[in-house]
């Protein structure tokens, strides 16, 4: 790899997915040993140039020796564009840029809700601004994803009947509208940060089913397998979304309720 010289990025410590991919850039030697820094740590020199609204919410870079900086997609793009020319021209592309700068907002703005992190002490704080349209925008992906998933993975568990996709995508906004009433004395912010990392939970369950069905594709598995799979599954699912009401430190209700849920939807999804 090319070593990009005498650039910072500033990175969310606070963020798993912030700090495995700028200590990804320092060990793979696309930055020097000085290449990743905590956004947290910024010192005064570096606040008189640095648009610390902007770094929030897109990665910072900064050039060490002209005190310039470059924020997200232009970012990425320098640091990764410099060991490979080629998808730096590529993304420089107008039309690809676009898409590209899209993603990156969607992903950074609900990136609390995707892989939170406690919190740290100190002053500065690399939350980024909360943006309805992109957290709705990541809601709506996260459910549909999530009904594909359910609605294929029901074909293969011979307890339940065969459903349909409606079926699915009214559970997955059924129970985040039936945890919301739990939280209707908090703001909307809280009540939309919840439901975010509950809307998550349920994607990361359907990346874990995706495997079976699609070895399922090549290969029919035993009934049993395919249901101790989902059964594991569920397990992983409850297990991380009460590791995230603890992270958001929110009620320990909230865990039992999300199982409540689904047994109370239990008739629709045996007879829809």
């Amino acid at each position: 790899m090319k070593t990009l010289a005498n650039q910072t990025l500033l990175y969310d410590e606070d963020c798993p997915l912030c700090q495995a991919y700028t200590d990804a850039f320092v060990k793979t030697g696309m930055l020097d040993e000085k290449g990743r820094k905590p956004y947290a740590d910024l010192n005064e020199n570096e606040l008189t140039f640095v648009n610390k609204e902007n770094a929030v919410n897109e990665i910072a870079l900064i050039d060490r020796e002209n005190n310039t900086v470059t924020y997200g997609v232009d970012s990425l793009l320098k640091v990764i564009g410099y060991s490979f020319p080629t998808i730096s021209k590529i993304g420089n592309i107008k039309p690809v840029k676009y898409l590209l700068k899209k993603l990156y907002s969607l992903v950074s703005y609900n990136r609390k809700v995707i892989v939170p992190g406690k919190s740290n002490n100190s002053e500065l704080q690399c939350t980024p601004s909360f943006n309805y349209r992109y957290r709705f925008i990541y809601m709506l992906f996260a459910t549909m994803v999530t009904a594909v998933t359910l609605f294929y993975y029901s074909t293969l568990l011979p307890i339940v009947p065969k459903g349909n996709f409606s079926r699915e995508v009214i559970l997955a906004v059924g129970q985040m509208a039936f945890q919301a009433i739990f939280l209707i004395k908090h703001d909307n912010k809280t009540i939309l940060n919840y439901l975010g990392n509950v809307i998550t939970v349920s994607l990361i369950g359907s990346l874990i089913l995706l495997p079976v069905l699609l070895i399922n594709s090549f290969m029919i598995l035993p009934e049993v397998i395919n249901l101790v799979w989902f059964g594991i599954t569920v397990l992983i699912m409850f297990t991380e979304h009460y590791r995230r009401v603890k992270v958001l430190q929110l009620p320990g209700y909230l865990c039992f309720t999300w199982v409540a849920y689904r047994l109370l939807a239990l008739p629709l999804i045996l007879n829809l």
